[in-house]
């Protein structure tokens, strides 16, 4: 599993390595689902599975979802017959995680689970790419964002794999070589790259 604090660029660095001819046939993003408004740039069903309140009470009532969590306001979660079918299907599922969801997956799933932890090369360098993607973002909410971001970083010791993205194209290479040394070692697995 793969976290990182929002606009530390997992969600870039995971489309670039789905890219990859090699590891289409192997590797596969889960969707999660959400409460949140849809944004202009997303895609119902590949980026998120848009939900309300109640149908998402009713997953959880139903024991339909892994793991979730509340991020700024809104819920988001991992949707169990997904990962269970494709897993069941000898693929490595890529979950989209913070922390606390991370561990539950990997107290779930001990022996197929691989977290990954990509951190900005620095702070400073993180505000000023959640200001760029988010420019109508409050400041209230990009201060909420970097406190949480703290925090992660504190929590990447408890990850497998800790990479830092400085530069896109050697980040992807550094993911694609974990990933790969990962599945050669399982038969199949699930690896969390965290998005919010």
């Amino acid at each position: 599993m793969v976290s990182g604090p929002s606009g530390s660029g997992k969600t870039t660095l995971l489309k670039k390595l789905l890219l990859d001819r090699s590891l289409r046939k192997v590797l596969v993003k889960s969707i999660s689902l959400t409460t949140r408004p849809q944004r202009s740039n997303e895609h119902r069903g590949r980026d998120y599975t848009f939900i309300t309140e109640k149908d998402f009470r009713s997953a959880q009532k139903a024991k339909k979802i892994l793991e979730w969590t509340r991020y700024l306001g809104y819920r988001y979660a991992t949707p169990k017959e997904f990962v269970d079918k494709q897993a069941g299907q000898g693929k490595h599922v890529v979950l989209c995680l913070d922390l606390k969801g991370a561990l539950t997956i990997k107290k779930f799933y001990p022996e197929n689970s691989v977290l990954i932890f990509v951190a900005p090369p620095s702070l400073r360098t993180l505000q000023q790419r959640i200001v760029k993607r988010c420019h109508k973002t409050r400041k209230e909410e990009i201060r909420e964002r970097l406190k949480l971001a703290r925090k992660e970083i504190l929590g990447s010791c408890l990850y497998d794999h800790c990479l830092v993205n400085k530069n896109l194209a050697q980040a992807v290479k550094d993911l694609k070589k974990i990933i790969v040394g990962e599945i050669s070692t399982r038969s199949k697995g699930f690896y969390d790259i965290h998005s919010a």
